[in-house]
């Protein structure tokens, strides 16, 4: 059968996912339709009707492979020939050891890739409710923002509630907006190219001010979502501040590795901003993920030395994220139990941030197009962070216990053989994860050839 016979396979969401689903769909010669509501239908985070755009921060986090998982599942998203890490390295920006990208180039760079590939045909529309029966194969890669009617049909469909929590959204401010009479650039330790950070410092006094501005500020916190936890990897900065006052300064305030050129001391604390895109004309608040009313946010903000005069392209936000109870509701190649025909994919599985999140895409599209072309899906080996992260979330959580994961060592089966020194094993893990990943690629073309 040709691809232009063959029945397309649907992509329900537009984000990092379901780009990435479409991506690895269409790479393999299946044709398939991504639909993304926006326009359309607005969601309360997102501020263009872009593809892949990034709404939390632009960071990818760690590009280490040796020495942090998520560092070694950006290799392996390169390896498999992903998309949004093909576009995250063309336009990355300065940070550290961190990958980084100009959210606007990046999200026009993904969505050029897909409006040029031949089997690809992006539709624009809410799907409301389930997808239709006809649409025998479905990706389902909506995110945290899925549309009530569509969240409400899985419910019905699964016997289940889906959980939610709270998702806060950083600022970002104009650079030239910066007192660099006060600021100074430096990585923390001068890692990266020692300088990819502007560095705000704040004396104890100052300190303990802010954090007390922080506990006494008005907050904008909707009373239908009061109840919804906080995933821990992405909390507003009053709710660390709550946790205790030291919480913030041992935290994204931490002042460790940072010398202030201007006085030649060590701050107490200090306010770290990345660049977020490419021009370098905006930084973001690194950490400062807040639920502050507006008002609440430019007061205290601007209290910082070297954000007196600070102007906001972007003040911080706060939606709700949304995912299943994997582990009881999808099987390993990522199929609802109750209706096969659907596949999840993204941060509605369960896992929690955007390379994880892509990374389930990736998955999610070759499971389905292997499905389309009379394959079996090949299920990536455990040792692999693709294989340690499906098996957490179909099946290796508890789920009576089941929470947002990031991708970490922890998830990764034990190495065999001879002891070896914590700062040795790490490396050692990536070198048998990429080697069985090798193996595991290997397989797939020889199926597909």
């Amino acid at each position: 059968m040709s691809n232009q016979e063959m029945q397309p396979i649907h992509v329900v969401g537009g984000g990092l996912a379901g780009s990435e689903a479409a991506w690895q769909i269409a790479r393999l010669g299946v044709p398939v339709m991504l639909h993304e509501m926006r326009p359309i239908r607005g969601t309360d985070a997102h501020q263009t009707d872009g593809l892949a755009e990034l709404v939390c921060s632009n960071s990818f986090r760690s590009d280490d492979v040796e020495n942090n998982a998520v560092g070694l599942l950006h290799e392996e998203m390169r390896r498999a020939d992903s998309l949004i890490l093909q576009c995250g390295d063309r336009h990355k920006v300065p940070a550290g050891g961190a990958l980084a990208v100009d959210r606007e180039a990046f999200s026009e760079a993904v969505g050029a890739a897909l409006a040029d590939h031949p089997l690809v045909t992006v539709e624009r529309g809410e799907i409301e409710g389930l997808p239709p029966e006809t649409w025998d194969s479905t990706i389902i890669a909506t995110g945290p923002l899925t549309s009530p009617a569509l969240a409400e049909a899985i419910r019905d469909l699964t016997g289940e509630k889906s959980l939610a929590f709270f998702d806060a959204i950083a600022p970002i401010v104009y650079k030239d907006s910066i007192d660099f009479s006060k600021a100074w650039y430096q990585s923390r330790y001068d890692k990266g190219d020692g300088a990819d950070y502007i560095n705000c410092p704040l004396d104890k006094a100052g300190y303990e001010a802010f954090i007390e501005a922080l506990l006494a500020a008005d907050t904008a916190l909707a009373k239908e979502w009061e109840g919804t936890p906080y995933f821990d990897g992405c909390l507003p900065i009053e709710v660390m501040a709550e946790r205790g006052p030291e919480t913030l300064r041992f935290g994204p305030m931490k002042p460790v590795g940072l010398t202030n050129p201007h006085s030649g001391e060590d701050a107490y604390a200090v306010v770290q901003l990345r660049q977020d895109n490419k021009l370098g004309t905006l930084y973001n608040m690194v950490g400062f993920q807040t639920k502050l009313k507006h008002g609440a946010q430019v007061e205290i903000f601007r209290a910082i030395p070297g954000l007196e005069n600070a102007r906001f392209a972007r003040l911080g936000g706060l939606h709700r994220n949304t995912f299943l109870n994997s582990p009881t509701l999808l099987d390993p190649t990522l199929r609802l139990k109750a209706a096969p025909r659907l596949r999840f994919a993204g941060q509605i599985t369960g896992v929690e941030g955007y390379v994880e999140s892509a990374a389930i895409g990736l998955l999610a599209g070759r499971f389905a197009a292997a499905e389309r072309l009379g394959q079996e899906p090949s299920m990536p080996p455990r040792t692999t962070a693709f294989g340690a992260l499906i098996d957490h979330i179909t099946g290796g959580a508890h789920a009576e216990t089941f929470q947002p994961m990031n991708v970490n060592f922890g998830l990764f089966p034990p190495l065999e053989g001879r002891k070896m020194r914590k700062r040795e094993r790490r490396p050692a893990m990536a070198r048998r994860a990429l080697d069985d990943l090798a193996g595991w690629l290997g397989q797939n073309r020889a199926a597909a050839e």
